[in-house]
Parts: C-alpha cells; sequence; structure tokens
C-alpha cells in the first residue's frame, strides 16, 4: 500500500480543485482490438461542440486553465494536459490510437476536457505527492534522454524518486512510464472547479466502467480535496 497526498503548497494555490485517483489492478493492454474503434472516433468529432469557439482560448475550459497556469512557475511552452488533444481534434487531425488504455482515457479527456494521467504502479517509488517544487527534482520525460530537473515554484506529481509529471500534469516521466506489459495502473484526474464537478465524476465513472468493460481490469476510484488531501492506494 502506497500513499497519494497532496501538500499545503498546493492548496494555497488552487484551494477549490478536487482530484479523482484511480487505481487500476488485473489490466490487460495488448489488443487494441478491446477497444471499439468508433470509441475515439467518435470523441474526436465531438470536440467541436465542447469547445466551439474561436480562437481556442475563448472558450471557457481553456481559458479557465490558461488562467490556472499563470498562477504558478511553468516551462515555456507547457499547456494544460487536455489542450493540444483538443486542438488537433478541432483542427481536422484527429488523436490517433496508441494502446488500448490510452485510447480509453484519450476518448475520456477529449469528449469531456478533463485531464488524465496514467502511470505504471510498479515503477513508482515509494508514496506519491501533488506538490511545488523546490526546484531541481530529478525529471526525465517520455521519448527524452536528457534530464529536465523541475523548476522552483512549479506544479509538479512527485514519488520518493522524483518528478512523475511537469507543470500539473503537463508531460509525463519516462521511468513511470505506461506500457503494453503494464498491469496495474495509477490514475489521477483533476477537476479545476467546483462548478465541473458533476461532469467530471460522471466522466470518471464512464472511465472506469470502460477500463472494467474492455480491458479486464478492476478499479477503485477515490478523491482528495482542500479536507481530504490523502488516500491510501
Amino acid at each position: 500500500m502506497a500513499q497519494f497526498k497532496v501538500q499545503p503548497s498546493f492548496w494555497k494555490i488552487f484551494p477549490d480543485v478536487k482530484i479523482a485517483v484511480i487505481t487500476v489492478h488485473h489490466l490487460d493492454n495488448h489488443d487494441k482490438g478491446q477497444v471499439p474503434p468508433k470509441m475515439l472516433e467518435e470523441a474526436n468529432a465531438s470536440v467541436a461542440d465542447l469547445i466551439p469557439d474561436e480562437p481556442i482560448s475563448a472558450n471557457p475550459l481553456i481559458h479557465e486553465w490558461r488562467e490556472a497556469f499563470r498562477k504558478f512557475k511553468t516551462k515555456k511552452g507547457a499547456r494544460f494536459a487536455v489542450k493540444n488533444l483538443l486542438k488537433r481534434a478541432k483542427k481536422g487531425n484527429p488523436v490517433r490510437s496508441i494502446d488500448p488504455l490510452v485510447d480509453v482515457y484519450n476518448a475520456v479527456s477529449l469528449r469531456t476536457g478533463f485531464p488524465i494521467g496514467a502511470l505504471d504502479c510498479n515503477k513508482i517509488q515509494g508514496n506519491m505527492q501533488l506538490t511545488v517544487a523546490d526546484g531541481g527534482e530529478p525529471f526525465t520525460a517520455i521519448g527524452e534522454d536528457e534530464p529536465d530537473p523541475a523548476l522552483a515554484g512549479e506544479v509538479i506529481y512527485r514519488d520518493d524518486a522524483g518528478v512523475t509529471s511537469r507543470c500539473w500534469a503537463w508531460r509525463d516521466a519516462k521511468r513511470v512510464e505506461t506500457t503494453d506489459d503494464s498491469t496495474d495502473i495509477l490514475i489521477y484526474s483533476e477537476c479545476l472547479i467546483p462548478e465541473w464537478r458533476d461532469n467530471h465524476e460522471k466522466a470518471m465513472n464512464e472511465l472506469t466502467t470502460n477500463i472494467e468493460k474492455y480491458l479486464g481490469a478492476t478499479t477503485q476510484t477515490q478523491y482528495v480535496d482542500r479536507d481530504h488531501p490523502e488516500v491510501t492506494y
């Protein structure tokens, strides 16, 4: 058993955030045929309704996240985790299939706009935290070989070994990346403002239902907020 805890330094900046913490076990992530292709196709097509306004920054969803990212130190070019997915789909460049797990949670993100991060539980070292970086915490991104440590004042997810996600959940660390062989997963998804909470809970229910239905896994969902800042998973 491990602990997922949000530190006081984060709540000082974002007191109203609520985060779903989902554990997935006995995952079968090998066969792309498990997930209906129409799931991702329909999710890509739904983006125009989710963010209809131009420019993309005029949409309330994007605006709220842009304002959030102004409140802490970020690496140049960092954006909230779903923006690139939404922008691609809206411009007619649909998000393609990657693997069954990623396809399931990308479909939910595209339809709802909620960011969803996933780490391999068996690669996490010790406990997980969402916190504000002191600066210099080690990190190497997926697809990169050069280390890129955290900036002082940056919001990060981390375990006992270092950063697992930079700039909130903008980019994940290579060492905790999920693969086809991953069987136990830690998923987290942030709800930025209270007005979105009902839709967020519905999205998380859709996510776990599809993971169980299509990927043969079991799931458990817990939530953390300022009054309940930690869970055991």
